[in-house]
């Protein structure tokens, strides 16, 4: 729960707000207190409040035009937030982001949506939260050459796609997480937040491949985010040495050496907060070691005194099975009832993670196509300066043979200049046979793009889509081999859209399939439905593995937990087509 906002500070805005709403010419030059405040804000933000307090008992508050204003209203919102109170000024904002919008200043435009999602979320509008963030970033790439994002742009993509990531990752949206962080990473590559941005960008991309099981991916992550932090004596580091020790437990079930690792970082904790988070980790393995009565110690003073919601959730888990092996049955109930009022319902969740996914989507499909375009505008004008310089040396050439037939030279000058432009013909015509060939390529390779992103009419059979003919194409072409690495075939792999419109093809010929296998199967995630999609066009792993750039070994133990989920041994191919013809699915 956040601190109440102090009274007098409250009187003090709002006193401000009120002089801000007079009718005044608007204006694109920034009040220089505020410039002040706002650049602050970024680096010390308990400072930017005190500046922000100060200023608005001043005299130059009273005599703010529109502009200045709402940029104030902006910043009273964002020094809220990174004070950790909650927004005081909520329908001033409103207003803000509308005055934003229609005066087209993108980098503010993009900062008033991401606080009004901010405020959402605090809400527990997660899906207007999820909205305005997305609206935020369309907002900056729609503004700004990505040369641009730099500096304080960057830092702000970075805490944008941040914010966007740990929501998917509370969803268990492991996918879109993994798409956000990696993005979150790029920027800050390009301009830190702070000296372990990197460092924990990377470790956030590690978590999300250790939840959706790949061991192999979470393993690299973990790794290099340990050899780019700066500070081994960290919060961070211990963090990260404790997913990589409980990842290692996963794999060899060496639950001492675990322990004895896990307790020595205890041992290191700058707060009581932080050690309960090493003996929830400590106490997980005493319970998968079936050691229930050292388990029992470590998990109660979690689940009494953690404040993250989460793991007091699975710490609560864990202790009711504990007690009712022991005979517990009043700590057991209380266990019990505390998950029954945490609870919410299952179509509840369904809900709310289909929307936000349809959210993200609908935002990386514009981003492709948005990218597609660039594409073609910059490969139409790459084609236009091969054609227009040839062009004007034929001219060039035509001119010269005509200034030449209308002088009276002798025979064998003449003749000397036919052979000269007969050379300059052959290396023109070479030039634009060429040019030619290198359009044709080009407008092949559009055509090709357009075709499986198109909305097209649907194909007689499954395997006529075009989707489909392009990917068996590719594994007829590529001969993909189990004991190669992936990255030999990079120039096989499928991208986003092509995922998307196999899908896509899957549910036209199939009624539904994707959605009518996640509801009879609701331990798939909508990554396995995408693989599974795959296997129904009759692939193996060697395949997927080389389509999906993912290591074989990573595809060899997705489609053995399919398998499982699916409960039948038979190959993944065989097993999906039956499913596709039956009335097995819900």
């Amino acid at each position: 729960m956040r601190p109440r906002l102090h009274i007098g500070f409250v009187f003090l805005v709002m006193t401000l707000l009120a002089s801000c709403v007079r009718e005044v010419e608007p204006t694109v030059s920034p009040c220089p207190a505020l410039v002040e405040i706002d650049s602050m804000m970024w680096s010390r933000p308990d400072s930017a409040f005190a500046m922000l307090l100060e200023f608005a008992g001043s005299p130059e508050a009273d005599s703010l035009d529109e502009f200045n204003g709402h940029y104030c209203q902006m910043l009273v919102s964002e020094v809220l937030y990174k004070n950790d109170y909650r927004q005081s000024n909520r329908s001033d904002l409103l207003e803000a982001v509308d005055y934003f919008d229609s005066i087209g200043d993108a980098f503010l435009d993009a900062r008033a949506h991401y606080i009004k999602g901010v405020g959402f979320y605090d809400r527990d509008s997660v899906v207007d939260a999820c909205a305005e963030y997305l609206r935020a970033l369309e907002v900056m790439e729609e503004g700004f050459p990505k040369k641009e994002l730099t500096g304080h742009k960057a830092r702000f993509m970075t805490y944008t796609f941040n914010r966007l990531g740990d929501m998917f990752s509370d969803q268990f949206m492991m996918e879109s997480a993994i798409t956000c962080y990696k993005n979150s990473y790029a920027y800050s590559v390009i301009s830190p937040i702070s000296e372990f941005s990197i460092s924990g960008a990377l470790y956030r991309i590690g978590k999300q491949y250790d939840v959706n099981g790949d061991v192999d991916s979470a393993s690299y992550y973990y790794q290099q985010a340990i050899e780019s932090i700066p500070d081994t004596n960290h919060l961070y580091y211990r963090d990260i040495v404790t997913s990589q020790v409980l990842l290692s437990y996963r794999l060899t079930h060496q639950a001492e050496k675990s322990i004895q690792r896990l307790q020595q970082l205890a041992v290191l904790a700058e707060n009581y907060d932080e050690m309960l988070t090493r003996y929830f980790v400590i106490g997980g393995i005493y319970y998968e070691d079936d050691r229930f009565d050292s388990a029992r110690l470590c998990l109660e003073p979690v689940f009494e005194d953690k404040d993250d919601l989460i793991v007091r959730i699975q710490a609560a888990q864990y202790l009711q099975i504990i007690y009712d092996s022991l005979g517990n049955s009043i700590k057991s109930d209380e266990c019990m009832r505390f998950l029954a009022q945490q609870k919410k319902s299952e179509g509840q969740n369904k809900a709310l993670v289909s929307r936000l996914n349809d959210l993200f989507h609908d935002y990386l499909m514009e981003e492709q196509q948005k990218l597609s375009e660039a594409e073609r505008k910059k490969s139409a004008k790459k084609a236009v300066g091969m054609v227009v310089p040839i062009g004007l040396m034929v001219a060039f050439a035509l001119v010269v043979l005509v200034r030449n037939r209308s002088k009276k030279l002798h025979q064998k000058d003449m003749e000397a200049e036919r052979q000269s432009h007969k050379l300059q013909q052959d290396a023109l015509s070479g030039r634009l046979k060429k040019s030619n060939r290198e359009l044709k390529e080009l407008k092949s390779q559009l055509t090709q793009e357009t075709e499986v992103v198109a909305k097209t009419e649907p194909a007689v059979s499954f395997f006529d889509e075009p989707v489909c003919r392009l990917i068996l194409e590719r594994v007829k072409e590529g001969r993909f081999k189990a004991q190669m690495d992936c990255e030999v075939y990079k120039s096989y792999a499928m991208d986003k859209v092509q995922v998307i419109a196999l899908r896509e093809a899957v549910d036209r010929h199939f009624g539904g399939f994707c959605a009518r296998l996640k509801r009879t199967y609701p331990e798939l995630t909508y990554s396995d439905l995408d693989y599974c999609c795959l296997y129904l066009l009759g692939l193996n792993d060697a395949d997927v593995s080389a389509l999906m750039q993912k290591a074989y070994t990573t595809i060899s133990q997705r489609s053995r937990k399919i398998k499982t989920i699916l409960g039948n041994k038979q190959q993944l191919s065989a097993t999906l087509r039956s499913l596709a013809g039956s009335d097995l699915l819900c």
